[in-house]
């Protein structure tokens, strides 16, 4: 029987027609007859899944376990992230800040990454935290807050394209500079242009190389790790080392902020940005085989690897750094490849290891851009988006949705051409990633918290936190709750308009229009993924 809940809008062509029996699919009378037979890859498991969400198998479920692993770790790239954003934590905290605020995150992501794995395993969707929200959220509200976190969650990821780009593009600059600082390659129109360049080479890859996308996750998780020890080896044998209760207990107020405890919470930013996007993986649950059970072990452990490798890193780092302050004001404008120049003392050392960070940025551009074209594809085949019938299309022989990877390419070249004009306006849309990406997993988290809380059923499934679940659901929401109020904030007090942190506005705006949006007409087309759903 099908169980509709609030639906303004006739069901679209992608609910299961074949009738399923109204028995637990849990149940060992369960009868698999009575469901479709598995296609493109799919297990019985699967299949069930989509059946009682409503949705019709579209894409080839080309991903495994160590895949997606390798697809979660390249996409958060904790080391590399780590090394790349240390100068936020170092200016904000100092090495010990930077440090135990590190150990904060990896705890309170531990929590955040398991909460969202139990929901993937009950509801494996492409839509992820919106879909959530529709089946978890109270009835009253559930459909426009499912609509909004969709937004939210859309726009985080579409605005975290340009700037995963924006981080080749200057890993690659940097490196010219350091050849030879007086280089003009830093000018507005330059750095636009090889964003543009690599958002490009991300996307062709995703339209024509899309069925080795599984492989090239595996290959480059290899890469991802001989990485990390490779760093840590030069990092460690050549450069000189700080004593262990300076770099432990060093906590400075390099931003000004006038209190170091509120200074080591604003450089939250630099381990935060580590350990973002583990619902990248719930958005390619229906390229993964066997994903109500694979996914949410897949996204603990590679979230508990990869925080393993960054702490470490950081750790290394903040031993090896030397003079902090010639390093954050390194011309190149990246301080690791200053630290790396520094300890090797040579150019074509510091090149060869440089260029590992950009190849393994440039494939986690690549990955991006597939979590959000699966988000916006999910979104729009519930009727989420302007022309959704377009963006939702998936060309039969290609199992991939090539439309929304077309429109992902154009909306993220459109940001990214703010830069021809103002950096601050390009910076002021990519700092509104974490927050949107933010709210999105409180929403969908709390919905969850929210009927443990009232002792209501929840959906069976394969991975449970089971009586943990409501502890783990609270830490996961005050973990997240000061990481959404710092990510608000700039790198120091009073700043100039080039370096405010515009996020607060720009989300409220989005918030707003969203819900006008949703007021005026949406709502009569936006179908909540509760209203598909069978009650099997």
């Amino acid at each position: 029987m099908d169980h509709i809940n609030g639906m303004d809008a006739k069901p679209h062509s992608n609910v299961e027609t074949t009738s399923i029996r109204p028995t637990s699919i849990h149940s060992p009378n369960f009868d698999y007859e009575a469901v479709l037979q598995p296609q493109k890859g799919s297990t019985k498991a699967d299949v069930l899944d989509m059946s009682r969400m409503g949705k019709r198998q579209e894409l080839q479920r080309n991903f495994r376990f160590l895949s997606i692993v390798g697809f979660i770790m390249i996409l958060q790239s904790s080391w590399e992230s780590t090394l790349l954003a240390a100068s936020y934590g170092l200016t904000n905290g100092g090495t010990g800040g930077v440090i135990w605020v590190t150990c904060g995150v990896i705890l309170g992501a531990l929590c955040m990454i398991a909460s969202i794995g139990e929901m993937a395993s009950m509801a494996p969707t492409a839509g992820g935290q919106y879909h959530w929200v529709s089946e978890f959220a109270p009835k009253s509200v559930e459909k426009p807050l499912s609509y909004i976190v969709g937004w939210l969650a859309l726009l985080g990821w579409v605005t975290g394209c340009p700037s995963a780009a924006q981080l080749t593009s200057t890993l690659v600059q940097g490196l010219i500079l350091l050849k030879n600082e007086n280089t003009n390659v830093a000018m507005l129109w330059q750095t636009t242009l090889f964003i543009m360049l690599f958002l490009i080479i991300a996307v062709a890859f995703n339209l024509f190389l899309a069925g080795k996308l599984p492989l090239a996750e595996g290959i480059f998780l290899i890469v991802h790790i001989l990485g990390y020890f490779a760093f840590l080896i030069v990092l460690w044998t050549m450069s000189d080392h700080a004593p262990a209760s300076q770099v432990f207990g060093t906590f400075t107020d390099g931003g000004g902020w006038g209190n170091t405890g509120l200074s080591c919470l604003v450089g939250i930013t630099t381990p935060l940005w580590c350990f973002l996007g583990p619902d990248a993986g719930a958005h390619m649950s229906e390229e993964l085989k066997d994903a109500g059970r694979v996914l949410p072990s897949a996204m603990v452990w590679a979230t508990f690897f990869n925080g393993l490798l960054g702490l470490t890193m950081i750790i290394t780092l903040c031993f090896c750094i030397g003079d902090i302050d010639g390093v954050l004001d390194s011309p190149t404008g990246i301080p690791i490849i200053q630290v790396l120049y520094n300890a090797t003392g040579s150019f074509g050392g510091t090149v060869v290891m440089t260029t590992v960070l950009i190849v393994l940025s440039m494939v986690g551009t690549i990955t991006v851009i597939a979590a959000t074209s699966r988000q916006m594809w999910a979104f729009a085949r519930d009727k989420g988006l302007p022309f959704s019938s377009y963006i939702e299309y998936v060309r039969s022989g290609w199992d991939i949705p090539i439309n929304a990877i077309i429109v992902t390419l154009i909306l993220s070249l459109l940001i990214t051409a703010l830069n021809f004009g103002s950096e601050v306006a390009l910076n002021a849309i990519i700092s509104l990633s974490n927050a949107a990406l933010i709210f999105s997993y409180m929403a969908s988290i709390g919905c969850i918290r929210l009927k443990r809380f009232r002792n209501e059923p929840l959906l069976p499934c394969r991975w449970s936190l089971g009586k943990f679940g409501a502890p783990i659901n609270d830490a996961a929401l005050a973990f997240l709750a000061v990481g959404f109020v710092m990510s608000f904030f700039p790198i120091t007090p009073k700043p100039a308009p080039a370096d405010m942190n515009w996020a607060v506005v720009i989300l409220a705006f989005v918030i707003l229009a969203a819900v006008v949006n949703y007021g005026v007409g949406a709502r009569r087309h936006y179908i909540a993924p509760v209203a598909l759903v069978k009650e099997l």
